[in-house]
């Protein structure tokens, strides 16, 4: 069996391979059961959660393990913690384990970066992102495969977080700068990405202009939010997959609180991929909501074993 580690991923899923590949392999119909949640009591620390994705398409399934411990950021440890193993869905022979915590954060940003190709301005050149973790340290790459990106901004509940994540993106060749004000930078911003476990609203919508792309990537339960509610309700929201809404806080709240209705979500992932942009964006906020989703593990690790 293959065994690919997370330096054999990066070298195998460039964010050029992802974002060109990917919107085909997104568009191939995949059974893909709502993954298993399970919540893990840590006494004296936040809750750690426990998630099993499935998908199978086209004689390939894999089946993802993810453990979310948001107690490691005291530790120092990643949050997230993943192994995949990709299987031929006829013979069931084992075929590859990968590393999970690299295919989760280059599928995610991978997907992000596809989404704001098609919800963004074209001339999108300054991203703020909210944020500093694993996911976080990967979008700003992934969005130069699809922008000319040409300043970043780093919000961080930590600033030396923040200060730590500029830091790498400018020895990256990035124009980077840690972010004092968020609303400020919110202001400024093309596109604003957001990747936290907050439980309480980041991005307002009275922040926000049209013509602006807000992704929100980081939550992923019903008691995690990143917009508020003007944001989803006067935002075009696309998502990743119809699970987010009855899975992500984002779009369960304002749907328990009858401000957003279903009928309002205007598609996901896979309709955006079947178009190269969409008509208007330059006349609205653009808000793409991601929970994770097993086809874009199944795609992006069918992509890395080749």
């Amino acid at each position: 069996m293959l065994n690919l580690t997370a330096h054999d991923l990066i070298e195998r899923l460039s964010y050029d391979v992802l974002t060109r590949q990917l919107p085909k392999l997104l568009q191939v119909e995949t059974e893909s059961p709502q993954r298993h949640v399970h919540t893990l009591r840590n006494q004296g620390e936040p809750d750690a959660t426990l998630l099993l994705m499935p998908a199978w398409a086209e004689g390939m399934g894999g089946v993802k393990l993810v453990n979310v411990t948001p107690g490691n950021l005291k530790r120092g440890l990643p949050a997230v913690t993943a192994s995949y193993l990709l299987f031929d869905a006829i013979t069931g022979e084992h075929l590859a384990l990968l590393d999970g915590g690299e295919l989760t954060a280059r599928r995610t940003a991978a997907v992000a970066a596809i989404a704001a190709d098609r919800l963004a301005s074209a001339q999108a050149h300054d991203l703020l992102l909210v944020g500093s973790g694993r996911i976080a340290s990967e979008l700003a790459f992934a969005y130069r495969a699809v922008r000319d990106i040409r300043s970043v901004e780093v919000h961080s509940q930590t600033q030396a977080n923040a200060e730590k994540l500029a830091h790498h993106l400018r020895d990256n060749g990035f124009n980077a700068h840690a972010s004092h004000d968020l609303q400020a930078s919110a202001a400024k911003a093309d596109i604003i990405a957001c990747a936290t476990l907050s439980n309480a609203p980041l991005i307002k919508g009275e922040w926000v202009r049209a013509g602006q792309h807000v992704a929100l990537i980081g939550g992923y339960l019903k008691d995690m939010r990143e917009g508020d509610d003007l944001l989803m309700t006067e935002g075009q929201v696309w998502v990743d997959s119809y699970a987010a809404m009855s899975e992500a806080g984002d779009l369960t709240q304002p749907i328990a609180a009858g401000l957003l209705h279903h009928e309002a979500i205007r598609g996901t992932l896979a309709d955006l991929c079947r178009v190269a942009a969409i008509d208007g964006r330059s006349e609205a906020v653009t808000v793409f909501k991601s929970v994770g989703d097993a086809a874009q593990d199944l795609a992006a690790a069918s992509l890395a074993v080749g």
